[in-house]
């Protein structure tokens, strides 16, 4: 019978579909109360009222997260036209009310192509954005909200249907880039009609190219490790970051690379910049940057986990 590995070997991606109520910190405590693994990150916070998949690190993939905060992402949600919020979401308090108008298909459509493409977006009151080293939340709690600077988000596609015949209730699922809030797309959204809106529900469906369908819950989770199973759920650390340009090397340029030394290359096949690094074997061995003067090594992990 093998050796059971130990918790602080446990190294690779761990998809979790969040319920409703934690915060994205509650979960990564919950898995290293669960896992004993105490190197664990997230890629992504996702709001308490939201569920919906949440991208977790387990080990030397930590290392990672860096690349892939920036991934593009999926949502299903549901926005009340009408309400107002302080934070933007049913959560908060309400602020004001205002007749809905009318709005037929080709409204819906018009509202899809206005905040589709690359808009300028001001987070929430109630957001982690920092604003002068401080978190905009907490000064949003002591009474004295910061005023926030727009920023420019990416949204590659917007749906936007009723959820009843009076249209006070609209379903939305999009497909976005990096940075981007929902409360703020469901308050503008709502601001462009004249009328106001929270966002009521968030589910995120994707990050990058991982499904909600393929994570598991923290109840899941529980059985899988009571079983010795763990390790079946673990996806390797390199999955999350397939969009970078992989670069195959010599023995020789392995070891330089797993000692932390620079290594010269002979010509350059690439563009300069970071690149995902493997062995002649197929092991992955880390992050390096391409440079002029050869490879520089950034993130490298061990070859024995």
């Amino acid at each position: 019978m093998g050796r059971r590995r130990r918790a602080t070997d446990l190294d690779g991606i761990l998809l979790i579909d969040k319920e409703p109520g934690w915060t994205s910190h509650d979960v990564v405590a919950k898995l290293r109360g669960i896992t004993g693994q105490p190197r664990i990150g997230h890629t992504g916070t996702l709001d308490p009222a939201a569920t919906g998949l949440l991208v977790v690190c387990f080990g030397q993939a930590t290392r990672l997260v860096e690349y892939m905060t920036v991934h593009d992402k999926s949502y299903t949600g549901e926005v009340v036209l009408g309400v107002t919020t302080d934070t933007d979401d049913a959560a908060g308090s309400e602020l004001a009310r205002a007749p809905v108008p009318a709005l037929d298909d080709a409204g819906l459509r018009r509202l899809e192509a206005r905040f589709t493409g690359t808009i300028e977006q001001v987070p929430p009151a109630f957001s982690a954005v920092q604003v002068g080293g401080e978190r905009a939340y907490a000064a949003a709690r002591a009474g004295r909200p910061h005023a926030i600077a727009p920023r420019p988000v990416r949204i590659d596609r917007l749906r936007l249907t009723p959820t009843a015949p009076d249209r006070l209730t609209l379903t939305l699922t999009l497909d976005c880039g990096p940075g981007t809030y929902v409360r703020s797309l469901a308050r503008d959204i709502g601001a462009e009609l004249g009328c106001g809106a929270h966002l009521a529900a968030l589910r995120r469906t994707r990050v990058d190219r991982f499904l909600v369908e393929e994570a598991a819950t923290i109840g899941d989770l529980a059985e899988v490790v009571q079983a010795d199973l763990l390790d079946a759920l673990l996806l390797p650390p390199d999955d999350g970051i397939t969009a970078i340009e992989a670069a195959l090397v010599d023995e020789d340029t392995e070891q330089r690379l797993r000692w932390g030394q620079d290594a010269p290359v002979t010509a350059l096949t690439s563009p300069t910049g970071d690149l995902r690094v493997y062995g002649t074997g197929g092991a992955f061995v880390g992050m390096a940057a391409l440079t002029l003067a050869g490879l520089k090594a950034l993130k490298i992990f061990r070859p024995d986990g």
